[in-house]
């Protein structure tokens, strides 16, 4: 097993502070409706769409086009849903930044708001585009959009007008992200969280105040921007967040932004992609030209120690994995789709090779529904036995490299100049 860095905590302090995190953890779930997707992976932020909305199978007696928009410009940031509206990123003239709210039901645009923001990403990266890539989040009052440049904008849901809006890199001193900001927000009911300004930055959702921004000891660990996104949880009987940089993997208290504890994630060029995943008192990530890791976050006296669980040879890339039953399903660097045992680290199926790229990936039930990049939607079966899709059927023919978006019995699919509502009927 290799050593890992630990950080720990004075126990009494944090077990103190738990009584505010407590009530900001639980706050971390949006929306509880069975028709939203209020943010980056669903309401819980771990790619499960509630309720039970799904049809038999994807064929034109189950499910089908409602209505489309099209001619819109090229964004990677998923569709978010709330009850009335579905809103939208795109990158216009490589120069403009712009935010459309629409009637889910119909199509109809309601408001665009526009900003200059666009940037170029390096050249290795450039081959995918320099448009937007944060999915933003939306509550009952606003919506928050996370820019290439590092600005975090909030505008009035209703009307698209801006409230306030914070420049990360003028407010910290800090560089611009090499990548743009692809980091998604994650709101709570009176803060918001997000990955910029070379760090973690807590905020105000009233006033976009900072309340508290915190780094990790690696220096420049989160000085490039970040791939990953935060997510709440509760570990060692801490309430957290658990936030993943470039280089690492951590723990941050809620109520002060101090480092709970920490442990290195080695990937090529720092590609640690995936939203980190909660299971039990365990943390799961798989980095693109690493390893797969389940590391157990511990509490005790001096506070909280973290440990390997396991480690496994698979790698995963972009798509951050759901979870049933104790089995985790992710799309693999090898272009396949494939499973693992979550307490275990054992390897289940491999699929054949896909042909695609990436996969979004949303679970209902025991159904996952994935949308790759060559704009295919799959239903297939979360069965550790073994590889079956139940139903597939090609939705555009453009590039879909933002995260798919079911609600309820509608489903949104983002590609590169459209936006696709589809119905289970």
């Amino acid at each position: 097993m290799k050593p890992i860095h630990i950080r720990r905590s004075p126990r009494l302090a944090i077990l103190l502070l738990a009584l505010v995190g407590h009530s900001e953890a639980r706050a971390s779930q949006l929306d509880d409706s069975s028709d939203t997707w209020p943010q980056w992976r669903g309401p819980n932020r771990d790619g499960t769409a509630p309720g039970e909305g799904w049809g038999a199978d994807l064929s034109d007696e189950n499910f089908g086009v409602k209505w489309e928009v099209n001619g819109l410009g090229p964004s990677y940031s998923g569709p978010v849903v709330d009850a009335n509206r579905v809103y939208i990123t795109e990158t216009v003239d490589k120069t403009t930044e712009v935010v459309r709210a629409l009637n889910r039901f119909s199509g109809e645009e309601l408001w665009k708001t526009s900003w200059v923001g666009a940037m170029k990403v390096p050249f290795f990266a450039s081959r995918n585009g320099s448009w937007i890539r944060s999915t933003p989040a939306v509550d009952e009052a606003s919506i928050y959009v996370a820019g290439m440049r590092d600005v975090l904008t909030c505008l009035h849901a209703e009307t698209g007008k801006v409230r306030w809006s914070v420049d990360f890199k003028e407010r910290f001193k800090t560089s611009l992200p090499a990548f743009g900001c692809p980091s998604s927000p994650l709101l709570t009911k009176t803060h918001v969280y997000v990955q910029a300004g070379a760090g973690l930055v807590k905020l105000d959702k009233e006033t976009g105040a900072t309340i508290w921004r915190t780094t990790l000891d690696s220096g420049d660990s989160m000085s490039g921007g970040a791939f990953s996104s935060p997510v709440m949880a509760t570990l060692g009987g801490i309430p957290q967040l658990v936030v993943q940089s470039r280089t690492e993997l951590a723990g941050i208290s809620i109520d002060d932004g101090a480092i709970l504890w920490s442990t290195a994630v080695k990937a090529f060029r720092g590609m640690n992609i995936l939203t980190p995943t909660i299971f039990g008192e365990a943390v799961f990530t798989s980095a693109y030209g690493g390893r797969a890791h389940l590391f157990q976050v511990d509490g005790n006296e001096g506070g909280l120690d973290i440990r390997v669980g396991w480690e496994a040879s698979t790698q995963g890339y972009m798509t951050s994995p759901v979870v049933l039953d104790g089995t985790a399903y992710l799309f693999l660097k090898s272009n396949r789709f494939g499973c693992l045992d979550l307490e275990t680290g054992a390897k289940g199926w491999t699929s054949p090779p896909t042909g695609d790229s990436y996969w979004s990936l949303a679970i209902q039930g025991n159904r996952i529904l994935s949308l790759s990049d060559s704009g295919v939607l799959r239903l297939i079966g979360a069965e550790p036995g073994g590889y079956r899709v139940i139903s597939e059927r090609e939705i555009s023919e453009e590039e879909t490299w933002a995260h798919i978006a079911p609600a309820g019995k509608q489903v949104f699919v983002r590609s590169q100049q459209s936006l696709i509502a589809l119905n289970w009927l």
